[in-house]
């Protein structure tokens, strides 16, 4: 079955609230978009996806609500392999980000899921995602974004903060039940989702790429003794990439790990050593300008099940080759 994924058209992407570092020169102000580059990379990625067996529906474009282009804040599916039942829990965002719910449950109500509101501080798979047995739960201080003075130049620094809050754990407990969950502190404001230190692969998602110095030290020792020999550390080069900002599909019983361009060999070699392919692609503006990269601008919704005939019309309108498939286009 092909795997379902969710993108956001990138027709109005652009930095209006700057909430967080990557979205921000050294003076605080926000960084201009190349729209036109833009599009040319969502693009490249979206048939990149396709080609190697997803099946990619798009979030129509909105002016004011420029974070839709990176759906993997919207929630979660859980579970999310498998027949049973699946819910989708929808993510409680940042508060610039807040108003995207009433965009995204519909949208997914539409795909013939059930949705759940999140009353904790949570913002979805970036923070919250499977790892073999054990499903990772990221968080962070949840500050309110500001100017603070400091010594050195510029004399101010801006606050950012994290995204979901310690208080989500015992909401996330009570929806995946007897699952065990692995929390997990982020330390590092430019990390500021799990997604962009972690990323688990491999046939049973066991193995997990890990930026260790992106947690608090008492995490750190948890990941390394928990996950020991499947844990590969992501060094600061590749860090500074997301090169954890990645995404794994199959196709023809093929694995294949969606990494960001420019990653290093040897986390190309790490990968291919254990039976994934990796596939890499350029989305630099996203993460230069956005602070998103591969992973960020996917909604993970697994393998294709069974949907009311209603969900599936949705689906197959709101496909990638429907809406863009025939059409010459300028990018």
């Amino acid at each position: 079955m092909p795997r379902t994924v969710v993108m956001g058209d990138p027709t109005h992407f652009s930095v209006i609230g700057g909430a967080n570092p990557h979205t921000r020169d050294v003076l605080g102000r926000r960084k201009r978009v190349d729209a036109a580059l833009a599009r040319r990379q969502w693009h490249s990625m979206a048939r990149t996806l396709i080609e190697h067996g997803c099946e990619v529906c798009v979030i129509d474009p909105h002016p004011q609500l420029t974070g839709l282009v990176y759906p993997a804040n919207a929630g979660f599916l859980y579970p999310l392999e498998g027949t049973a039942p699946k819910v989708f829990h929808l993510a409680n965002l940042l508060a610039t980000r807040a108003a995207e719910r009433d965009v995204y449950a519909p949208f997914l109500r539409a795909l013939g899921y059930e949705t759940h509101p999140m009353q904790a501080r949570h913002e979805g798979e970036a923070d919250f995602f499977p790892v073999g047995r054990l499903m990772v739960f990221t968080y962070g201080r949840i500050e309110r974004q500001r100017f603070v003075a400091q010594w050195g130049f510029p004399p101010w620094r801006r606050v950012y903060g994290f995204r979901s809050e310690v208080g989500a754990l015992e909401e996330l407990k009570a929806i995946v039940r007897d699952r065990p969950i692995l929390p997990v502190e982020l330390r590092l404001e430019a990390h500021y989702h799990g997604d962009t230190v972690f990323c688990s692969f491999g046939a049973r998602r066991q193995f997990l790429l890990a930026y260790l110095d992106g947690l608090a030290s008492e995490s750190r020792e948890r990941v390394t003794a928990e996950f020991g020999e499947n844990l590969i550390p992501v060094s600061q080069a590749d860090a500074a990439l997301y090169a954890a900002n990645a995404f794994q599909a199959d196709r023809d019983d093929r694995l294949f790990l969606f990494l960001p361009d420019g990653v290093s060999d040897t986390i190309k070699a790490q990968v291919r050593e254990r039976g994934v392919t990796p596939v890499t692609v350029d989305v630099s503006e996203f993460l230069a300008k956005g602070g998103g990269s591969v992973k960020c601008m996917i909604l993970d919704l697994g393998p294709r099940t069974e949907q009311p005939a209603s969900g599936a019309a949705f689906r197959d309108a709101r496909s990638y080759q429907r809406l863009f498939g025939g059409q010459t286009q300028p990018w």
